[in-house]
């Protein structure tokens, strides 16, 4: 089956969008944390792009983006305000502001992308993989076709006639593999996409982490914080999956992998 055949996803269910106040427990917890989590990463200077989800800006950033800096890397918001959508203002933006960071540090730059921020991630990944040293995506819609449906599918149906319609007319893994390693970082209970959608085909330079939270709580997750270290710490020419250590194995369920429309498979 094609996901041009299978039935359209419809959004998590509204017990799920209820709990995504937890976001407000996992930006305390991330408070609470923070003089552990500071000293986690040990950075070799190269550039990082941190892109917001939809209807968010870089203030919702801050906080992931402050930690990334502690570390030793050096840390940037996108500068475009607020995430309208995939307009084609806002891919030129984001291609510029990549090539503008290439160019200032002489290096390939890491992506982190927030919800529709890490499908912009993917896109500048696919456009221009020799500016681009790996991408990191927290609780972003890969795989979603026209016809799916999230819980902020209502204010994207006003803004949709604005958008880029290449940008949204196939699922991630009809493009083919991406050309630099990845890794997409999901909930199942996300409520505002289904997490099915957020899967990666995983292989050897493409995978999964799952964690436990909500989606507005990705970006202060301390679990989700730690796999960011983990990832950015690797050099170019070293990725690995990740493994979290053994006291911290309880926070990472074993993760799957997109297999198509049916049942995901869980990843080895």
């Amino acid at each position: 089956m094609s996901d041009t055949e299978r039935r359209p996803l419809t959004p998590p269910a509204q017990r799920l969008l209820m709990m995504e106040q937890r976001a407000l427990f996992e930006l305390g917890a991330l408070f609470a944390s923070a003089p552990i989590l500071r000293f986690i990463g040990r950075g070799d200077r190269h550039p990082v792009l941190v892109m917001p989800g939809f209807t968010a800006s870089d203030q919702s950033t801050m906080a992931l983006r402050s930690l990334i800096r502690g570390w030793g890397y050096w840390a940037h918001g996108w500068q475009l305000g607020r995430n309208e959508g995939p307009t084609p203002d806002v891919l030129a933006g984001i291609r510029e502001r990549l090539d503008a960071l290439h160019n200032r540090h002489g290096a390939r730059v890491s992506l982190i992308g927030w919800s529709l921020g890490g499908l912009y991630a993917r896109y500048l990944a696919r456009e221009t993989p020799e500016q681009v040293r790996n991408v990191i995506t927290l609780g972003s819609p890969l795989q979603m076709t026209r016809g799916d449906r999230t819980n902020a599918s209502g204010l994207a149906d006003r803004l949709q006639h604005l958008f880029d319609p290449a940008f949204i007319e196939m699922a991630d893994h009809e493009r083919g593999p991406l050309p630099v390693p990845a890794t997409s970082i999901y909930t199942r209970t996300d409520g505002v996409v289904r997490w099915q959608v957020c899967l990666d085909v995983a292989d050897g330079t493409h995978e999964n982490v799952e964690v436990r939270g909500s989606h507005a709580g990705l970006g202060f997750n301390p679990a989700v914080i730690y796999v960011v270290a983990d990832r950015l710490s690797l050099s170019e020419d070293g990725w690995r999956r990740f493994r979290p250590p053994f006291p911290l194995r309880a926070l990472y369920p074993r993760p799957t992998s997109w297999r198509g429309p049916s049942p995901p498979v869980r990843s080895a």
